[in-house]
């Protein structure tokens, strides 16, 4: 049985919902978007919920049930009050800045990377005397907005012996000792 198919989607005030066949559309204040979903599932919306069902007790079905349950809410969430993820840069020299949809990042490579980011995500690049510099990327797509902070952090992965790398804010890398002295 699947725990989370089975929960209904509020709807918040501002967000409108559709099903159109086997598409779905969300339109809120912060955008529009569109999710295809499997046509055997059934939609219901009614009365400030959306309800999904599936056919069978399938193996298949039980798991599409879930997935796009899950789906469907994240594109509520990000219509209604939109995602925000922070990047922090730990390194010396390490530094980013923003102008427009480009982000230019300098990781100690011979050259700085510019990343050309979807219309759809915003950027920010903040850096404060005595603090690392912050990426903050904001979306109402959480699928997208993955994706970019994904890309993003393949540049310079944070590495466990000094933590230099790009990583998200708050979280923790695990780190290892160096080489121990004096082993005989």
């Amino acid at each position: 049985m699947s725990r989370i198919g089975k929960a209904p989607i509020e709807i918040p005030a501002g967000v409108t919902v559709t099903v159109n066949g086997d598409v779905v559309t969300v339109k809120g204040p912060k955008g529009e978007l569109s999710q295809k979903v499997n046509p055997e599932l059934t939609i219901k919306v009614e009365d400030g919920h959306v309800t999904l069902t599936r056919p069978s007790d399938d193996r298949e079905h039980r798991a599409q049930h879930g997935l796009y349950r899950a789906l469907i809410h994240n594109m509520v969430v990000g219509v209604s009050t939109g995602y925000r993820k922070e990047m922090e840069l730990v390194g010396v020299g390490y530094r980013a800045t923003s102008e427009g949809q480009v982000l230019e990042l300098s990781l100690g490579f011979s050259h700085a990377i510019f990343i050309k980011l979807p219309k759809e995500v915003k950027v920010e690049a903040k850096t404060e005397r005595n603090k690392n510099p912050l990426i903050i990327l904001e979306s109402d797509d959480k699928q997208l907005l993955g994706q970019v902070c994904a890309k993003i952090r393949s540049l310079r992965k944070p590495e466990p012996y000094k933590g230099k790398g790009i990583k998200f804010v708050g979280e923790v890398i695990r780190r290892k000792s160096g080489k121990s002295a004096g082993a005989k």
